[in-house]
């Protein structure tokens, strides 16, 4: 399936926002904010998700890019529709791209958009594009410090994926500081502990996910 390429435009409004917001409620389509920082995994949590959920949710996806198709390229295979928003150095996504891009999907045939935002820990959390939760991805190679240094973030997400963590011994990762520096931000922000790249702690993020529908589907 080929995807749409799309130049981000500039002028955030919270009207903007709102109308994002109306259209979901109208299709009853739930969206998710995915947001981290380069190199976090975000883009291979997307490639396990579309590969494991297959058959069971219809996705769709707008992946958000300072350039190049790279990551689209990379979710091309799953055959799900999908916009790419190139935001030539902007570092976040507008939402009135983001409508535009909603518009150009078949919305009465989706149950779940995922938002791929630019990479980057500060510009898109303060952006509301309409979605129904932020969802901050962070990874063990980034170290502990994070939450109390990108606070906001972590203040606005509904749910943190802990990435990579297969690898977080070998990289001298300590969970129990990155816990105590996450509940200095937002005690009661729930973690999920995963490896995008064994799978461990993916059904967990999955039962989430569709727990979200569920309530949205239930509230619509």
């Amino acid at each position: 399936m080929e995807f749409t390429v799309m130049k981000n435009i500039l002028g955030a409004s919270q009207e903007k926002a709102n109308d994002v917001r109306a259209l979901l409620a109208q299709k009853k389509v739930l969206m998710l904010n995915l947001i981290g920082s380069p190199g976090g995994g975000k883009t291979t949590i997307l490639e396990r998700t579309l590969e494991d959920l297959a058959g069971t949710l219809r996705f769709a996806i707008i992946e958000g890019d300072v350039a190049t198709d790279r990551d689209a390229r990379r979710l091309q295979k799953f055959d799900v529709p999908m916009v790419l928003i190139n935001t030539d150095g902007a570092c976040h996504l507008e939402p009135i791209s983001v409508l535009q891009a909603l518009e150009k999907f078949d919305l009465d045939t989706i149950d779940v958009v995922i938002v791929e935002n630019v990479g980057n820990l500060v510009c898109p959390a303060e952006f509301d594009i309409g979605e129904h939760a932020k969802i901050a991805v962070s990874s063990v190679t980034e170290g502990e410090e994070k939450p109390e240094k990108y606070p906001l973030l972590f203040s606005e997400a509904k749910l943190l994926l802990l990435n990579k963590m297969d690898i977080a011994e070998v990289v001298g990762f300590s969970k129990s500081a990155f816990t105590d520096a996450v509940e200095t931000v937002n005690a009661s922000l729930p973690m999920i502990e995963i490896s995008s790249r064994t799978r461990d702690g993916m059904k967990i993020w999955y039962e989430w996910l569709k727990d979200e529908l569920a309530a949205l589907k239930k509230t619509a």
